[in-house]
């Protein structure tokens, strides 16, 4: 067992105190804290703590002895820890994106690699060559845009703006009408938008607009991007998908091909080792409507919310065969073993406990470890524990 140190990600969508105040940081500078990454991604490994002041990452650990530290079968699987935990916190929403599957990915990053593109380069889409299904929970009330609606239909008779796209969408369903979307001249996404946004941005700022409707993302949207007049057609999005409201400890999977966006609320997040992104709109990053469009899967997608469980502990299913998350909590004085076949991640949310392993380390707060293949742990809580683990399932 060994204590980790996760590496912060400023990304202007973040939030400016949730983080701090998890880590026990001061942020006097009110940066955005947006994303804490435990893993062993190049772009931001975490850092392991070895005793008497030395560190080094936990890429370095792991790939100094990868049977020791991750197992046999998943050394010889996937030749490193196959997996991204996370904390999020949203305060704007995120880009409107898709990640590609593992072939699609394996190509990409090739391709781009041959191109010479700097694997930082802005307009760079693949920054590695895997695939990147996601699990999240919610730590809050969490809002997100989740794959294509099935209310498409109702919403283009409903709304003025998507009337005109009607008999495109008759005719050539979802994939039609979004690749005529994302690829409107500018000045026609103006057109389009600036009647629709003249109407819902007074009710927006008025309090009138639920957040279970497209119009107040759209109108926030607006108000965040389109200062200068200029729409973004990612708005559009935003009408054709489902919006999602989850409550604390409910959880919910995307795949590869999925639509997606996050809007607001922090969660917990855990992803294939991976930072691929296609995006379509709300974002000032590099866009690429082409590969993003080849990427995204135009089926409708009935949202499959995973409820929280009440009483005791809880297992999120996937259709991911590289990671798998479980929540534990304790309450005080309550001790627990936990033993895993896997290489795990342990990620304390909240409460104050010991932890005997190999090692022994006392907690308080938001900490974090990384644990070997089938060792026993032994956790004695002084009060309330929420922990998450992430492992790979063997």
């Amino acid at each position: 067992m060994y204590r980790l140190e996760g590496r912060i990600q400023h990304y202007a969508w973040g939030g400016n105190t949730f983080l701090p105040a998890c880590l026990g940081q001061d942020n006097k500078d009110d940066k955005p804290f947006a994303e804490y990454w435990l893993g062993v991604h190049p772009g931001a490994p975490a850092m392991v703590h070895l005793g008497e002041n030395a560190t080094t990452t936990l890429l370095n650990l792991v790939n100094s002895d990868k049977f020791r530290h991750l197992g046999n079968p998943t050394a010889s699987k996937f030749k490193g820890l196959p997996f991204l935990l996370k904390i999020l916190d949203v305060k704007d929403m995120l880009s409107i994106q898709v990640h590609p599957n593992k072939s699609m990915a394996e190509i990409g990053f090739e391709r781009e690699s041959h191109m010479g593109i700097a694997l930082d380069a802005p307009h760079r889409n693949y920054k590695d060559d895997n695939h990147k299904p996601e699990m999240m929970v919610a730590l809050s009330e969490f809002w997100l845009l989740h794959g294509f609606s099935n209310q498409i239909s109702q919403t283009v008779d409903t709304y003025d703006f998507l009337k005109p796209f009607k008999s495109l969408y008759e005719e050539e369903g979802i994939k039609g009408l979004y690749r005529h979307l994302l690829n409107l001249p500018q000045q026609e996404v103006n057109l389009v938008l600036e009647k629709h946004a003249q109407t819902i941005i007074p009710l927006y700022q008025d309090g009138k607009l639920p957040k279970s409707g497209p119009d107040f993302w759209a109108a926030r949207a607006i108000l965040n991007l389109s200062g200068d007049g200029q729409y973004d057609n990612g708005i559009f999005s935003i009408y054709l998908m489902n919006i999602l409201h989850l409550k604390k400890g409910e959880g919910i999977f995307q795949g590869a091909g999925l639509l997606h966006a996050y809007l607001e609320g922090q969660n917990i997040e855990l992803m294939s080792n991976s930072d691929n992104v296609l995006r379509a709109g709300l974002t000032n990053k590099y866009i690429d409507i082409p590969e993003l469009l080849a990427q995204t899967s135009f089926d409708i997608t009935i949202p499959n919310v995973i409820p929280v469980n009440t009483v005791g502990d809880q297992f999120y299913p996937s259709a991911s065969s590289d990671f798998s998350l479980h929540r534990i909590r304790l309450f005080s004085e309550e001790q627990k073993l936990l033993k895993f076949a896997g290489p795990s991640i342990f990620l304390v949310m909240e409460g104050e406990a010991s932890w005997m392993g190999e090692s022994s380390i006392s907690t308080k707060g938001v900490a974090a470890f990384f644990v070997e293949p089938n060792e026993q742990i032994t956790i004695k809580a002084y009060t309330e524990v929420e922990l998450f683990i992430a492992t790979v399932p063997i």
